[in-house]
């Protein structure tokens, strides 16, 4: 990735300096949303009930995907757990080892090519089950996943169920997705930053049951889920009998 097409990185750089920042997410569609860029440095305390039922979860050896600043990571690597930090942002990756991630990568989702049994636990928190940008990426990706971690591991993933709108603009969004055969809820997104400007990409946001079928023939299987009350959940993910 180039720094000029960093956008995310720059942007949790300028929060890291403790400046008041926010994240330009452009759809494709010309939709534009913006969050405060704090949420990616928040503590435990503060989190959602359901980030903090999710960690209960975690086992052993802990792979993170997408760490951004690191806040998911750091928490558990105080708790004791080995883990892994990887995100496809150089930044981001400079900044949880900054803030004392003591394992951390630069690698993008589709670069995650771990020996058998690495992990006994992966985390896509902060909606990062959207990283799997498609059904078809998803269970290439989860195959994967399932080769590379021990035989009772874990995925714990959270993501929004798309449908629970009303806004017209992310209603006509889902029509035009799968009148072009694609996931309602796969959206093409880029983040932008001052004068930074990132990369288009995929991010697939899901249904409980659109899940469930993605999750079908990858050796996955959905164990719990985890509700907001309102569109946010989380999904514990183990490995289905053979």
């Amino acid at each position: 990735m180039k720094p000029e097409e960093d956008a995310f990185g720059h942007e949790l750089w300028a929060c890291y300096k403790g400046e008041e920042v926010f994240e330009v997410v452009e759809r494709d569609d010309g939709y534009v949303d913006a969050i405060s860029s704090e949420v990616y440095f928040s503590e435990y305390e503060d989190w959602h009930p359901i980030e903090k039922k999710a960690m209960e979860f975690v086992t052993g050896r802990v792979l993170d995907v997408g760490c951004g600043a690191g806040r998911h990571s750091l928490y558990l690597q105080k708790k004791g757990f080995d883990v892994l930090g990887i995100d496809i942002s150089p930044l981001a990756i400079k900044i949880c080892k900054l803030r004392g991630l003591k394992k951390a990568e630069v690698m993008a989702i589709e670069e995650v090519n771990f020996k058998p049994k690495s992990f006994d636990t992966i985390i896509m928190m902060g909606n990062n089950f959207g990283l799997f940008g498609s059904f078809k990426k998803a269970q290439s990706l989860l195959k994967k996943f399932h080769k590379m971690t021990t035989e009772k591991a874990l995925i714990i993933a959270d993501t929004r169920d798309v449908y629970k709108t009303d806004n017209p603009a992310h209603l006509d969004y889902h029509k035009i997705n799968k009148q072009k055969g694609r996931m309602g809820g796969q959206v093409r997104i880029r983040v932008r930053f001052r004068k930074y400007v990132g990369r288009w990409f995929d991010y697939l946001m899901v249904s409980k049951e659109e899940m469930k079928e993605i999750l079908d023939g990858t050796g996955w299987k959905v164990k719990d889920f985890a509700d907001s009350g309102n569109s946010l959940y989380v999904a514990i993910i183990e490995k289905a009998a053979e």
